[in-house]
């Protein structure tokens, strides 16, 4: 009986010391917001588009114009390899033809970050893709992002 007592009382201490807590946080700076036409920076907004563009008519050409310090950040530079690029493009022309333009769908805000969100257009009506360009503060390209389109703007944006 004992140590029945014993169990049920070191039990319900551990459920109370297990217990959850509550934290809030702020989620305002994790929200995305779209943003108008009027809102945005019509130099920023050219500069995502031309070096998205860049990137992907790589696939057509086979050239590409590295990126620039003044452009974009460290990371993007080192990650936007001729190597890596090719890559991409092979299987890129393979099941979607040939890269003709992007198509802007929106801008949105996130953190500081301004997101540009690109409807990518090919040659093969299978294509579907779209592209991001991520612009920070610095108003440098933070990341280039290519995935899947679906009409829903999803909040993972950088993985």
């Amino acid at each position: 009986m004992k140590k029945a007592v014993l169990i049920i009382s070191l039990s319900l201490v551990m459920m109370v010391g297990c217990k959850s807590k509550t934290v809030s946080r702020d989620t305002d700076d994790l929200k995305l917001k779209k943003i108008s036409e009027s809102e945005v920076n019509a130099n920023q907004q050219t500069k995502a588009y031309e070096l998205g563009k860049r990137v992907l008519e790589t696939c057509n050409t086979s050239k590409f114009k590295p990126f620039n310090e003044t452009e974009v950040t460290k990371t993007v530079m080192d990650n936007t390899t001729e190597e890596r690029l090719t890559k991409t493009c092979t299987r890129f022309r393979q099941y979607y033809g040939s890269f003709i333009d992007l198509k802007l769908d929106g801008v949105y805000k996130s953190k500081g970050e301004m997101i540009y969100r690109y409807h990518a257009l090919y040659t093969k009506k299978v294509a579907n893709k779209e592209l991001r360009v991520f612009v920070n503060e610095d108003n440098l390209v933070s990341a280039i992002k290519s995935m899947d389109w679906d009409e829903k703007f999803d909040a993972k944006i950088k993985e």
